[in-house]
């Protein structure tokens, strides 16, 4: 018996192998082509930079173009490499949760598959909606806020294209794990952490938290750039309640 359990938990570590290897290859893959790609990745990367960007049209924002620097020997280089795995990761991520529930799936009963493969795709999504928003709307604002503020006019902004690029990204992903707020709102009260009149109770703590969470993640003194921000936020909020809900609905029919 303990000779075919360790027989199976090496099968298990050789599959598991082989998903990490597929996973690595995919975004290596996607990296090479993002790298070859640099003009059409960077003209999507430092397009929040620029005046001419849709946003800054939109809500007709003075000409601006913000001067990015380089000041190492090697951080363009390393620059481009850092952009091109995020990309890789991203682009290639549907592919890798594919691997990760195959992997996992033979594991669980078909309901569990069912509901972890529907609480896997929401969460790819809402991600990406997080992201996409940042990107298109509260990353621009920031950038513009801060790479044009002074505390005098003696005083030039001088922006390195490294602290551009990790603020990007770092706001993405911040912004893309917040919307994940319904998910796990809906797995907390799948299992009973958390109910619908809990959260309605403490709504009034949460808009402020909200508010508290937007002025972090945008660091500006603007009220619109902080309402653009809690909105959505807020509006996830009310949308986990709904979900919270619907989940109590289904026990209490059960």
């Amino acid at each position: 018996m303990s000779e075919q359990k360790l027989s199976t938990f090496w099968d298990h570590l050789d599959e598991l192998r082989k998903v990490i290897i597929r996973m690595i290859i995919a975004i290596v893959a996607v990296a090479l082509v993002a790298f070859a790609c640099k003009d059409m990745l960077f003209a999507v990367v430092l397009a929040p930079s620029r005046s001419d960007f849709w946003l800054f049209r939109f809500i007709g924002v003075d000409s601006f173009d913000l001067q990015l620097m380089n000041t190492l020997l090697t951080e363009q280089f390393m620059i481009h490499i850092r952009v091109s795995l995020y990309i890789g990761i991203m682009v290639a991520s549907p592919y890798l949760l594919y691997l990760l529930v195959g992997f996992i799936s033979p594991a669980l009963y078909d309901n569990e598959r069912k509901m972890g493969a529907m609480v896997v795709v929401s969460a790819f999504i809402m991600f990406f909606i997080g992201s996409a928003i940042n990107y298109f709307i509260i990353f621009p604002l920031t950038v513009h806020f801060l790479g044009t503020y002074q505390v005098s006019a003696d005083v030039a902004n001088m922006l390195t294209i490294s602290n551009y690029v990790d603020t990007l990204m770092s706001m993405n992903i911040l912004m893309g794990l917040v919307f994940e707020l319904p998910i796990v709102c809906y797995i907390a009260g799948r299992f009973g952490f958390l109910t619908r009149d809990l959260m309605q109770r403490f709504r009034r703590h949460a808009i402020v938290a909200i508010l508290i969470v937007a002025a972090i993640i945008t660091p500006t003194t603007d009220m619109i750039t902080l309402l653009v921000v809690s909105l959505p936020i807020w509006l996830l909020y009310e949308m986990s309640i709904l979900l919270v809900k619907r989940r109590h609905y289904e026990i209490k029919k059960n």
